[in-house]
């Protein structure tokens, strides 16, 4: 797990800006898909820590289930080796890679999970919300769910059905099971939507959700009685719980549910669940029935976002077009890789991964737009005031325009990243005004401005680089979330920490359009290329 050193802000009964991404299933290593949404959330939280806000940042993997048991078996290991082998040399290690800040890293596989589990449904057991039953149907090893006739495709017989995501054939299952009676609640469900018309997100969604809970509810299966990888049912051991009802939990056991009260108190209800919309209605219809039953607050939102498509194909180890991240921060830099999938593909809905607009936006906006300016403006700093960076004594139209820009800039992105999770339109409003800042010098030209070496020329020019640098540092504070390292390196190049400014980590998205704050006199250096030429695409 990766972690800043102090996330904390405020006081300790203050509530706090709790973000979760789903536990991931740890059948296999992660692809593009699982970074995209855990990227997503370390740029959310970030951009919360920035608002100087308490920030709670939880990830986690999910090791329940049929399908982890078979793989383990077809592995020749134990269930709980395999989970063990793929977070520690897989999971973890990508997330410190991809420089993810998580305050928590959860495993429904830890004891402070399944006793707290175990507290839970007994609870609703015990208040007759849970009942014995018994169920025939299609089940899904691969989703881990049953499945409606609806939700089925055809296969390659008359009998033979097949599940509508992992293209692979159902198996029909009969078992005692216990229930849950979730067709109780279709009504309650659809009071709080329509009381809390921003619990799901995008709206796309939430109409999904919406004709779902319409058509009733029916009654969930909540434990499976034909293997033993899974949390016993505290009442029947003879009954382990279906891996989504436990992975569910996992929101409340990490923020202390049944365990620490006070920070429990502080940290629930969460307040924002990222999923992906194929696991949507388990956060959107049984996470909150569950909740209700138990007597809970339900969570604040529930954002999905869509899939990462390769081929027209959803992106995932077995349809055999999962990606390691890995095949591209070798190449791009995880920074530019960070910032790429945020910005190409508006958050909520499909995107197609392609190499050749990774490629294009990382020339056009990093290398040229951006990386161009902090060099430039670095070199000419250099170059004419021997890297001292000079006062601005003779601003007119063309600074105000800057300014006035910048201002722009940091509440449409704050708005769009900080409160809509639009993280593609919060990167545009800021590309826009590195645009800008690039078209200011171009159109003031302070390479002709040097030769004039009047003082009035030199003050000119002196106004002209204080402008461009002043630009670049409330740049840097607003890119800190998104690409934390090249920020770093930018702000170590306009020597903002050694000058007092402080360090980057600790700046406020509200103060970086405070024009000014650059101190006058700071050591500028011209560092490391922050988006270095890219090599030829490598090959298979």
């Amino acid at each position: 797990m990766a972690a800043t050193a102090d996330h904390s802000t405020t006081g300790a009964t203050a509530p706090a800006y709790y973000v979760s991404t789903p536990i991931y299933y740890v059948n296999d290593r992660p692809h593009l898909g699982h970074a995209y949404t855990t990227v997503a959330g370390d740029v959310l939280t970030r951009w919360h820590r920035q608002r100087g806000e308490k920030v709670w940042y939880l990830t986690g993997t999910d090791e329940h289930g049929q399908k982890i048991m078979r793989t383990a078996e077809a592995n020749g290991v134990s269930p709980q080796q395999w989970c063990d082998k793929l977070v520690e040399e897989a999971w973890k290690p990508l997330w410190e890679h991809l420089e993810i800040a998580n305050d928590d890293f959860i495993r429904t596989t830890e004891e402070r999970h399944t006793a707290r589990v175990q507290e839970f449904v007994q609870d609703l057991f015990d208040k007759g919300e849970i009942y014995k039953g018994g169920y025939s149907g299609p089940y899904c090893v691969g989703c881990e769910e049953f499945k409606l006739p609806a939700e089925l495709l055809d296969g390659a017989t008359a009998d033979e059905k097949l599940c509508a995501v992992h293209k692979r054939p159902v198996e029909w299952l009969e078992e005692e099971n216990y229930f849950f009676r979730l067709s109780a609640y279709g009504p309650r469900l659809l009071e709080f939507y329509a009381a809390n018309p921003d619990f799901i997100q995008p709206a796309s969604a939430r109409n999904e959700v919406l004709r779902f809970v319409e058509q009733d509810l029916k009654d969930l299966s909540i434990s499976r009685s034909t293997f033993d990888w899974g949390v016993p049912l505290p009442w029947d051991e003879k009954h382990v719980l279906y891996v989504w009802v436990d992975a569910l939990q996992n929101y409340i056991t990490a923020a202390g549910y049944g365990s620490d009260p006070e920070r429990f108190a502080e940290l629930w209800p969460a307040s924002v669940h990222l999923v992906g919309k194929d696991i949507l209605r388990f956060h959107a219809v049984i996470w909150p029935a569950m909740l209700m039953a138990a007597g809970l607050p339900l969570p604040k939102r529930v954002v999905a976002n869509g899939w990462l498509m390769v081929g027209g194909e959803k992106m995932s180890k077995s349809n055999l077009t999962g990606i390691a991240p890995t095949d591209l921060t070798s190449h791009f830099g995880v920074d530019a890789y960070r910032y790429y999938f945020l910005r190409a593909i508006p958050f909520g809905t499909d995107g197609s991964f392609s190499w050749e607009d990774f490629t294009a936006r990382y020339t056009s906006e990093l290398a040229n737009d951006f990386g161009n300016l902090a060099s430039r403006v670095a070199a000419m700093v250099g170059k004419y005031f021997d890297g001292v960076l000079p006062a601005a004594t003779a601003a007119g139209d063309a600074e105000q325009a800057v300014a006035d820009g910048l201002t722009a800039a940091v509440a449409a992105a704050d708005l769009k990243i900080g409160e809509e999770l639009d993280f593609a339109g919060g990167l545009a409003a800021i590309f826009e005004f590195v645009k800008q800042v690039n078209g200011y010098l171009t159109t003031q030209e302070p390479w002709k401005v040097a030769k004039d070496e009047s003082e009035e020329g030199q003050a000119r020019l002196a106004t002209i680089l204080y402008t461009a640098a002043e630009a670049l540092r409330a740049t840097a504070v607003l890119l800190n979330p998104v690409m934390p390292s090249t920020a770093e390196k930018l702000w170590v190049s306009l020597g903002a920490e050694a000058a007092g400014l402080g360090a980057l980590g600790a700046q406020t998205v509200a103060t970086a359009a405070d024009w000014g704050r650059l101190p006058v006199g700071a050591t500028v250096t011209k560092g490391e290329i922050l988006f270095p030429r890219l090599e030829e695409k490598p090959t298979a």
